[in-house]
């Protein structure tokens, strides 16, 4: 399916100014950053590069496309002949997915003509401000668990195609498993579900419910004991599926308390191997605060997929150089540095990251204790080969977490993790 139309009319009217002017072959190189992190975070993680890779390979303008924008007068004959030809053949380096990026980072640079590059800047934002905003707070709510898994279970919250990048993203980030088929599908992310309260509605009785849940799905099945009394439910579910009953889920009330007499009653009736997964309403927070709680299992839905209160990462693309030559918007409250930039993270003999350090300018090696963070995503018109896997990503994330200072890993208010520091190559 065509991505072409993901599209801000105004690339297009660049474009075909452009044409006109004679400006279009001339070579610029574009960079994707944030200016500060979304309110309260110590560091942002990196996703839906695969993504914009997919996103531009598709990225083609077919007959119907052309008819549309110019029976809408968006272009004119010369851009509509300059789309129907196009293929993105510059180059794409950036941070790969499941990287840590902080204020200033350049985490992705797109190099090429000015025609070919600035007609994608809409549908490259739109993919990393969704899924990286996802993978930040998913990743926020990983720390917080504490080791303990989290299913993903947010689809019904979002849009339908959100809900299978907010799935992928918050996989990447170190959940366990998510609800929605789709991600399954599309990107191999496990999927777990049993029931929901209309099961159980839908019955003339508790036990009649659970006992055809377990016929089905077996007595490793997890049963949802909170559609009418908890403890009476807990009963019931390990009366029909006897002590080697899977798990039960709460969905409601004050879930630590709860947890606490659920583990109780479990121990009390022999069912000391049956887990606890709580769900409703969980942020980092929540889940942070559930912590000496005899959880097992998380369920997150509505804050994953809207990235926890900061639903974009705040992500732009800006033009920093032309033919060669720095570029860079001067105003007073969004000024930014011109020039291609290199990026390295610095790091102490303990490997705890000391900052971030982006240089101006290209060819800037590694020195000790000092990690290139860019590598090549696009080369000759098609993505590099042998890119990570989602699997990859998601093991990059884990040693990347645990490079960061304590303080970084904290869920209150602060500076960034690390600090940025921009430099002018030597």
């Amino acid at each position: 399916m065509s991505t072409a139309l993901l599209t801000d009319r105004y690339e297009l009217t660049m474009l075909t100014s452009a044409l006109r002017d004679g400006t279009a072959d001339r070579h610029c190189v574009f960079e994707v950053f944030t200016r500060r992190l979304p309110d309260g975070r110590r560091y942002g993680v990196v996703a839906g590069t695969a993504r914009v890779l997919e996103a531009i390979a598709d990225f083609r303008f077919d007959a119907a496309t052309l008819e549309f924008l110019r029976s809408a007068d968006v272009v004119d004959d010369d851009a509509a002949s300059y789309l129907a030809g196009y293929r993105f053949t510059g180059e794409i380096d950036g941070y790969r997915e499941g990287e840590l990026y902080f204020p200033g980072s350049p985490i992705l640079t797109v190099s090429g003509t000015f025609a070919e590059a600035v007609i994608l800047e809409t549908v490259v934002l739109s993919i990393l401000n969704h899924d990286s905003a996802v993978a930040g707070a998913a990743a926020r709510m990983v720390t917080a668990a504490g080791g303990r898994p989290i299913i993903e279970m947010g689809s019904r919250r979002t849009h339908e195609q959100a809900a299978i990048a907010s799935a992928r993203a918050a996989y990447l980030a170190g959940f366990a498993s998510t609800s929605n088929l789709a991600a399954q599908a599309a990107y191999g992310v496990p999927t777990a579900g049993t029931a929901a309260h209309a099961w159980v509605l839908l019955h003339d009785s508790e036990k009649a419910a659970f006992g055809a849940q377990v016929d089905s799905l077996g007595a490793g099945t997890t049963l949802l004991v909170d559609t009418y009394d908890i403890a009476r439910g807990i009963e019931v579910a390990v009366e029909v599926a006897g002590p080697r009953l899977g798990a039960v889920r709460i969905d409601s009330g004050d879930l630590g308390v709860m947890a606490r007499h659920a583990r109780e009653q479990l121990d009390a009736i022999g069912a000391t191997g049956t887990k606890i997964v709580v769900s409703g309403d969980l942020d980092e927070f929540a889940i942070a605060a559930l912590a000496a709680a005899p959880v097992d299992v998380y369920g997150a839905g509505t804050s994953v997929v809207t990235g926890s209160g900061a639903p974009t990462a705040g992500f732009v693309y800006k033009l920093v150089e032309v033919d060669g030559r720095p570029v860079a918007k001067r105003s007073e409250h969004k000024a930014s540095a011109g020039g291609r930039k290199t990026a390295l993270r610095s790091h102490k003999e303990s490997g705890t990251a000391i900052e971030e350090i982006v240089v101006v300018g290209t060819g800037h090696a590694a020195g000790e204790g000092e990690r290139l963070l860019q590598v090549p995503f696009w080369r000759g018109g098609a993505p590099v080969a042998g890119l990570p896997t989602l699997d990859e990503s998601r093991r990059h994330l884990r040693e990347a977490t645990v490079t960061l200072p304590w303080d970084g890993l904290k869920l209150s208010k602060g500076d960034p993790a690390i600090p940025t520091r921009l430099t002018d190559a030597q």
